[in-house]
């Protein structure tokens, strides 16, 4: 089992930017591959960006392709989500996930294990 405690949502403006964390309890955290969702106010939760139980893989949403960044320390389990060039579209609760897999390449569903979230804010 693992559990994740996400932080360092806010309020920024239009082109701004924010770094989410996302710390990992467990001794087992190279185990997963860690994805970032979101979901914004009425709608359903999308997913964002994945990365692979080494970091050497990663997966990312059409929409934030090229201003947000995924990556890990698996010394510190903690997952990273460094977000630029932040728009008002990306308002949205975040959250982290984690599944357990062999697989290469991070998948965009299925993650058992989630964060409580946090709230991120784009003001135009």
């Amino acid at each position: 089992q693992v559990q994740l405690v996400e932080s360092g949502g806010g309020l920024v403006q239009a082109g701004g930017s924010l770094r989410l964390s996302c710390a990992a309890s467990g001794r087992t955290f190279s185990s997963y591959a860690m994805g970032w969702f979101r979901q914004a106010p009425g709608k359903e939760r999308d997913f964002v960006v994945g990365i692979s139980r080494s970091g050497g893989s990663t997966v990312y949403a059409d929409s934030v392709k090229g201003r947000f960044t995924i990556s890990r320390d698996n010394s510190k389990n903690t997952v990273f989500l460094q977000m630029n060039n932040l728009k008002p579209e990306d308002t949205a609760v975040y959250y982290c996930a984690a599944v357990a897999t062999t697989a290469l390449v991070p998948p965009k569903g299925g993650y058992k294990h989630w964060g409580q979230g946090t709230q991120v804010i784009v003001s135009s």
